[in-house]
């Protein structure tokens, strides 16, 4: 089994600096913000792919699949805590669906 804290706390910093990233892109490319903000966004994207590289499991799909839920769950904060956005019950639905799905994925025992 992974280590825990470690395991969570990879896919925390990579959920934000795809959110972050992304977002300083959005800004430059639909706000009109000026170019560094965009290359800015560009390098937290890059710094997004090497933590998951990062990971102490080997298999990429896995990392991926499971990056995926948790990029999810903070996608939406991030959303409601920058942009103001309220989902409602079935986006928190959907949510928690995604997320049990990543501690399967990610927790769950397998024959080594």
């Amino acid at each position: 089994m992974p280590e825990v804290p470690r395991t969570l706390g990879l896919f925390v910093l990579a959920s934000l600096c795809e959110l972050g990233g992304g977002w300083l892109v959005w800004q430059w490319l639909r706000e009109d913000r000026p170019f560094p903000v965009g290359l800015v966004g560009a390098l937290v994207l890059v710094g997004y792919g090497v933590v998951h590289t990062l990971q102490s499991d080997a298999e990429f799909g896995r990392i991926y699949v499971a990056y995926g839920a948790v990029f999810i769950v903070l996608a939406m904060g991030w959303g409601m805590v920058i942009d103001g956005w309220r989902p409602d019950r079935w986006d928190v639905t959907g949510a928690l669906i995604a997320l049990v799905g990543f501690l399967v994925i990610i927790f769950g025992p397998r024959n080594q």
